[in-house]
């Protein structure tokens, strides 16, 4: 209700005016916003386009029983256990040319990278950080769908001759439309709210390559103290991961009907 607040005043002089809603048509004007929405929507984008396939392959490539299956689960989910701030510090370091490994590979091998300096290495960076950091939440709960498939299915298409492609198609990804949708939707908002490992290795830079909507709101917010506009652009903000994940929940929703 602050947020509300402060979205439909302007303060002056310690004195509070009603605005209506100038805030938020400044907002929708803004070039700015428009960027870091573009941005944002691409990254996301990108992310889900490789963490899905990606979680839901390394979900099929884990054993199925024996002493194996403990140990390859605590080390998935190893990237899950760093916090936020500290995978930015690894990557930021990781990608160093002169003592990070992945930076120094990399100019070693011909190939000039720097995450400081271009736009497009910086922004690969951090898909390849957010990949690294969150595929294996995917691949858990693919895992744990693939899990709770019961022993009878499998027989059935054994003795029906159907083929590992056939397998999954009918009766694995079927199964596993739950968790995948519950994947997707935390994934979504997760990425969608990004700041704190771009804040850490790039700070939104080089320019604004890597500047999303959470380190737009923050710089209006608190480096600039526009309390008004930033409070209207949180409601935008909020407004839209609730109209995408409803989305894609009904999108979901009906390919999983339609599933056989």
């Amino acid at each position: 209700m602050t947020v509300v607040n402060y979205s439909l005043q302007d303060a002056l002089g310690g004195s509070y005016y009603f605005v209506g809603t100038e805030w938020f048509e400044q907002m929708l004007h803004s070039d700015a916003l428009h960027g870091a929405l573009k941005r944002q929507f691409i990254f996301s984008f990108t992310v889900l386009a490789i963490e899905m396939p990606l979680g839901v392959a390394i979900a099929l490539a884990l054993p199925r029983r024996g002493w194996q299956v403990s140990l390859c689960l605590v080390l998935l989910a190893l990237p899950l256990l760093i916090p936020w701030n500290v995978v930015g510090t690894i990557w930021q370091i990781f990608g160093r040319s002169d003592i990070g490994l992945a930076g120094w590979a990399l100019n070693e091998i011909g190939i000039n990278y720097n995450y400081t300096a271009e736009p497009l290495d910086a922004w690969l960076t951090i898909v390849v950080m957010e990949v690294w950091h969150w595929t294996p939440l995917v691949a858990l709960l693919a895992y744990a769908g693939l899990q709770a498939i019961p022993d009878a299915y499998y027989q059935a298409a054994k003795i029906d001759g159907a083929s590992a492609l056939a397998v999954f198609r009918y009766i694995q990804l079927p199964k596993m439309r739950g968790v995948l949708t519950i994947a997707l939707l935390l994934r979504f908002m997760d990425s969608f709210m990004i700041y704190t490992e771009p804040f850490v290795v790039t700070g939104g830079g080089p320019g604004n390559s890597t500047t999303f909507l959470s380190q737009y709101l923050t710089r209006l917010a608190v480096g600039q103290f526009d309390l008004g506009p930033a409070a209207a652009f949180s409601i935008i903000y909020f407004l839209i991961i609730l109209v995408f994940c409803y989305v894609f929940y009904r999108a979901l929703e009906g390919i999983g009907k339609g599933a056989p």
